[in-house]
């Protein structure tokens, strides 16, 4: 039996209007392009891609930090509306936010019993007792204990993986149904990011709990998230289990991505590695057609520069958006109504 769609996200696009002298319009700076998933209710999904490739700006949509331009976003089965704002705080309740930077995320003028009291204070949750239970139970969950040690301690007196877990204490401390993560653990010593990892991936599965794990780390994603999704100039061009992705990867993008990652073997440190020419394109101006064809060695002319190519089923759960697969006999063109 298949868990219950948590998260709904259909032609979701988030447009930047761009201004010269503060009047003269410039254009749209199109970070999110129409992009359509679902996340199921205890599910942990991987947005990967390069700097820019607007995976922050979808995460920051999804939790209603940036208005939508066209797109609809449900939670729950019901629609996800900033206009009303009851529901809309409704909404924001059941999703934490893990940031990349936990120095930054914590106001350097609170200690940590402030911090985690500050969430709860804001939704109504004024129970001494309950609070001091959640605090508790949160800082012990993620091994910041003796609790008591903790709590009178301001975020500079902490290293930079327990700021993390901190962090991470606030996004579970109301009991959220989702968490973003964006890049949580890009900042932090190699050492402390497996451990990290491994904490968030016990609350997920603890709590039944969705996360969308924002990263441009390949490398860790194997070990957290179930399935892939894979970013380049505002869309996502192919979706898929974390497995089937790894060993099976259909676009080309999505292969040079998992040829860049590093190889711990120094007999291959020599090696060449295929990279893409070019660079991304500008969101101001993305190419027409598939974005990605002006670094394609495998491009279509005449097809893959003109036309922007659909969402291809080339096997069950495997979606590619990439015109090499329009001929394939077991692939199908996923529409808007039908992205689970």
């Amino acid at each position: 039996m298949e868990n219950k769609t948590l998260l709904s996200v259909k032609n979701l696009r988030t447009w930047f209007e761009l201004r010269r002298l503060g009047f003269i319009k410039v254009g749209n700076v199109k970070a999110v392009d129409g992009v359509s998933f679902e996340l199921s209710e205890g599910e942990a999904i991987a947005v990967v891609g390069e700097s820019g490739c607007g995976k922050s700006t979808l995460a920051r949509t999804i939790m209603g930090l940036y208005p939508p331009t066209d797109g609809e976003i449900s939670f729950n089965g019901f629609t996800v509306d900033a206009k009303s704002k009851i529901d809309f705080k409704a909404y924001r309740r059941n999703v934490g936010f893990v940031q990349q930077d936990p120095y930054g995320a914590l106001p350097p003028f609170m200690t940590l019993r402030r911090i985690l009291e500050e969430p709860m204070l804001i939704n109504g949750i004024t129970d001494k007792e309950e609070m001091r239970k959640r605090i508790a139970q949160a800082l012990t969950e993620l091994k910041l204990s003796p609790v008591d040690d903790y709590l009178q301690k301001f975020p500079h007196m902490l290293s930079g993986g327990q700021q993390q877990r901190v962090v991470i204490a606030r996004a579970k401390i109301l009991e959220p149904r989702l968490i973003v993560a964006d890049e949580p653990v890009s900042m932090l010593d190699a050492s402390v990011r497996v451990e990290i990892l491994q904490l968030l991936k016990r609350l997920q599965e603890t709590y039944n709990i969705g996360v969308i794990y924002i990263t441009h780390d390949l490398s860790t994603v194997r070990y957290f998230a179930e399935r892939i999704f894979v970013m380049y100039a505002a869309n996502l061009v192919e979706q898929a289990p974390v497995k089937t992705l790894i060993h099976n990867p259909l676009h080309p993008y999505t292969q040079a991505l998992l040829e860049a990652i590093s190889d711990p073997d120094s007999k291959n440190a020599q090696t060449y590695r295929k990279v893409p020419p070019g660079e991304p394109p500008s969101l101001l101006n993305p190419p027409t057609g598939c974005r990605f064809h002006p670094r394609c060695t495998h491009r279509i002319d005449g097809l893959c520069n003109i036309e922007e190519p659909p969402n291809f089923e080339v096997e069950s759960k495997h979606r590619v958006m990439c015109w090499l697969y329009k001929d394939s006999k077991v692939s199908k063109t996923v529409t808007e109504a039908n992205v689970s």
